[in-house]
């Protein structure tokens, strides 16, 4: 009885031999699978499933927390940085770029060693030796090159043979991708790119896990592992913009009355699978407007009420996709059928008619029809629209005075009463900014008010003039000669002065840097949830300074206007 039970757990033993020894590449990989993970699916193009068998000699695996892993690279850990150009629609491409970052001082060279930097390696104690690893030495100094060495070294994990590009043997890194039970193997440099289609994936969130292995000898040594998560959609990615000129703060979306809104849409297609797409946009304002429908992926629109307003939009694509399988044609009822009704079959046979059409849809693409949503609430409040300069007059002082220069511009705005007015004064370049001041603005139910500023020497300088409130703020712009001090001349109008689309290209930064300073107290830049693109801080003003200076067919000039009976 003892031999028996001896010859039965030694055949056990047998039998479970080959299993253990034949590691397969979803053991080697690991098991972290997200919420809702299924192992059946459907295949991915030019992936392998993860039930291969693993060749272990040549890429041994270590599991987390192994101590190899601390000498796996000289002078520190590899560290491995995934990323996507994810959400994908489905049926695109999705990019996946994997960068390994090398210790302190190390870098790959022109012919794929690893190698300390000159500049780094006598201040960090380094070793005097160039190289932190020489292959291309390994490989004439070993059996490398042999050709019985290659047909057994110079294969994947999987047994399958490198890919002999030009100039492979400087490539010393094996990347392996794992995902939705199948793999991919690549080798390469301290950079790589993969691209998989997105036709047979699941919906949803999905996990991508990447080992790197780098050249040892005559075997391969894992250095990195790295994981992230990548959605595919059957909805459009879409992002809205908002903007508008005098806007103070378009992110928290609030809006001024009587100016136009600019919605600028963006698709997230990175692969392009949307070019050759006839594209619609279908806007609902939530202003009883209408429906708009365009081609266009940007559009203007205007509120003419306060209030709140729900916005709606619609993005429809035509895509190429599997024709959808038509239900088989039922059979005609024989007249014993007809006699009988319960012997009509439940379930239509398809006749060989419909598997010859079957098989002809089959081997088509059709357009399906994908869409993109997006949503949001705006408020619309009155604000400053328009602000000009209808006069600038010289203040006379009696002799004797200092070299100082007083000068009066009389200013004009449409919409609220503003609460502060900025003066930014630069040189005649419009590149230097030379004194910037703010003040409160006090005036009574008519926007009309007159600002003196100072030039301490004669010149001709560059004067923007900003009008702001809570929820807007304007601007003008002109350029003023300041004649010398003489009491019996009075100074010279720039009525109809041009400044170069040059200098106002250069001006707007510095514009936008002081007044931004100046303003960034009154209200905090607050975030605003959901899937809008806006601008923040500093580009929130430059984007008003732009609209303003560089206006577009609806946009009056900015410049000083020439007025008639005026000084």
């Amino acid at each position: 009885m003892g031999r028996l039970c001896y010859f039965l757990g030694f055949l056990l033993l047998a039998t479970r031999l080959p299993q253990d020894a034949a590691k397969q590449f979803h053991d080697a990989l690991g098991t972290e699978r997200l919420p809702g993970y299924v192992r059946e699916h459907n295949h991915l193009h030019g992936w392998s499933s993860d039930e291969n068998e693993w060749n272990e000699n040549l890429y041994p695996v270590w599991k987390r927390g192994d101590e190899r892993w601390k000498n796996s690279w000289k002078g520190g850990r590899v560290q491995a940085v995934l990323t996507s150009d994810s959400p994908a629609l489905v049926g695109s491409n999705i990019t996946f770029v994997v960068n390994l970052v090398f210790p302190r001082c190390q870098k790959e060279d022109a012919n794929g060693n690893i190698v300390y930097e000159k500049n780094c390696r006598s201040d960090a104690g380094l070793p005097t030796d160039l190289y932190v690893y020489n292959w291309t030495t390994w490989s004439r100094d070993s059996s490398w090159e042999n050709g019985s060495w290659q047909s057994r070294h110079h294969v994947f994990p999987d047994g399958r043979p490198f890919p002999q590009h030009p100039g492979w043997k400087k490539w010393n890194f094996v990347y392996v991708f794992h995902t939705l039970g199948q793999y991919f193997q690549k080798l390469g440099r301290c950079s790589v790119r993969v691209s998989l289609n997105t036709t047979n994936v699941t919906l949803g969130p999905q996990l991508m896990e990447v080992t790197v292995y780098r050249r040892h000898r005559l075997m391969y040594i894992p250095i990195a592992q790295v994981k992230d998560v990548y959605v595919v959609t059957d909805q459009i990615p879409i992002f809205v913009t908002m903007s508008q000129k005098n806007n103070r703060n378009s992110s928290d979306e609030t809006f001024l009355k009587d100016l136009p809104i600019k919605f600028d849409v963006l698709i997230h297609d990175p692969s392009h699978f949307l070019n050759e797409s006839t594209i619609n946009y279908k806007w609902n304002f939530g202003d009883n407007t209408g429906l708009f429908v365009s081609n266009n992926h940007s559009l203007n629109h205007t509120y003419v009420l306060n209030g709140t307003f729900h916005l709606n939009l619609t993005v429809q694509a035509a895509v190429p996709g599997p024709c959808p399988i038509p239900s088989p044609t039922p059979p005609k009822p024989t007249s014993s059928l007809a006699t009988t009704p319960k012997s009509y079959p439940n379930t239509p046979v398809p006749t060989s008619d419909d598997l010859l059409e079957l098989n002809e849809i089959l081997d088509e693409n059709c357009l399906i029809n994908r869409y993109g949503y997006f949503k949001a609430t705006i408020t619309i409040v009155e604000g400053i629209l328009e602000v000009n300069i209808i006069q600038m007059t010289e203040v006379l002082m009696p002799m004797p005075q200092s070299d100082n220069s007083l000068m009066d511009f009389v200013v004009t705005c449409q919409g609220t009463i503003p609460t502060e007015v900025c003066t930014i004064i630069s040189d005649p370049t419009c590149k230097i900014a030379q004194h910037a001041v703010c003040g409160p603005v006090h005036v009574g139910d008519t926007c009309l008010l007159t600002v003196r500023r100072t030039f301490n020497r004669s010149g001709t300088y560059c004067v923007h003039l900003t009008l702001s409130d809570n929820e807007s703020l304007a601007l003008t712009s002109t350029l003023v000669s300041v004649p010398g001090r003489d009491p019996v001349t009075p100074l010279k109008m720039a009525n109809g002065a041009l400044i170069s689309v040059g200098c106002l290209a250069v001006f707007v930064s510095v514009v936008a840097l002081l007044v931004y300073k100046k303003h960034k107290e009154y209200k905090p830049i607050e975030s605003s949830p959901g899937n809008v693109i806006k601008s923040k801080g500093l580009n929130v003003f430059l984007n008003h300074a732009k609209v303003v200076l560089f206006p577009g067919n609806q946009e009056k000039d900015p410049l000083l206007k020439n007025q008639p009976g005026i000084l």
